[in-house]
């Protein structure tokens, strides 16, 4: 088992789902993201993905596109962020990390690099949002012989007869996008994505996590009650932004903001699970 099978076990064990966080790696300077990294799972993540800064996020809103452009300004690399990782694993051998993002700086790393460099770091899957299955050969069956796990999105478009591609060679869990569109533009509806995620999980016994456009403890609740677990990135990444300084530079603020929404989300987790117990 993975790091991250055994992390959605345990939620499993313990009735609830999971809090999926997701930050960018270097945003907005190493040593702030490396402490706020470190401090994750106290706050109440379960799993986290790391970001992979690149200067073209297509499939990201303003929030995460902004958390792009801070960390390449501050100088932070591929390098950096496996080195991110490592650091994270002398401290957390159980929490699962990984890294999500775009297929160019893994392609010019070159991959066959990346993938040994990142299995060592201690990375536990990959999510590269712009390589759909029929491109994947170059990286996907490699990525599974480095031991990681190779996640999936899966969408509202996704009709009955694509979802059987995105699943097949899936592993760890399916990211359910719950909106249509960039993330953070728009919050999900809880009706639709409860018949989206049941659909899925008729066709795979992987756990499938839902994410976009989730902010509020109230939607993490809803969400809980249907998926296994429930991403949160823009809603993070915004607040970072907003404890900055007017020179764009980390404060007081920043990782304590970060932490204790966390925290407040965690806690609708938690609550959910004692409800149904």
């Amino acid at each position: 088992m993975t790091r991250i099978d055994r992390r959605f076990a345990a939620l499993k064990q313990e009735g609830r789902a999971g809090l999926v966080t997701f930050i960018t790696a270097g945003d907005p300077d190493y040593d702030t993201s490396l402490a706020l990294l470190k401090a994750l799972p106290a706050a109440g993540a379960d799993i986290i993905e790391l970001g992979m800064p690149f200067s073209d996020p297509m499939a990201d809103g303003p929030a995460i596109q902004a958390s792009s452009q801070r960390a390449l300004k501050a100088g932070q690399t591929m390098k950096k962020t496996l080195a991110m990782v490592k650091a994270f694993r002398e401290q957390d051998k159980a929490t699962p990390v990984v890294l999500m993002g775009y297929y160019n700086p893994l392609y010019v790393y070159p991959v066959a690099s990346f993938l040994k460099d990142a299995a060592m770091a201690g990375v536990d899957g990959l999510i590269v949002v712009d390589l759909p299955p029929e491109e994947d050969e170059e990286l996907r069956p490699a990525a599974r012989e480095a031991g990681l796990n190779f996640i999936r999105l899966a969408t509202p478009t996704t009709d009955v007869r694509r979802l059987p591609t995105v699943l097949a060679n899936s592993s760890g869990f399916v990211y359910y996008v719950s909106i249509a569109g960039i993330t953070g533009t728009a919050a999900p509806d809880a009706t639709k994505v409860g018949a989206h995620v049941a659909r899925i999980k008729a066709q795979t016994g992987l756990p499938i996590a839902v994410g976009f456009g989730v902010r509020t403890k109230e939607q993490v609740k809803s969400l809980a009650r249907m998926a296994d677990a429930v991403v949160v990135g823009s809603a993070l990444v915004s607040a970072l932004a907003q404890s900055l300084d007017q020179a764009g530079k980390a404060t007081k603020a920043t990782a304590s903001g970060v932490l204790s929404l966390v925290e407040q989300l965690a806690s609708g987790l938690r609550e959910t699970a004692d409800a149904n117990a």
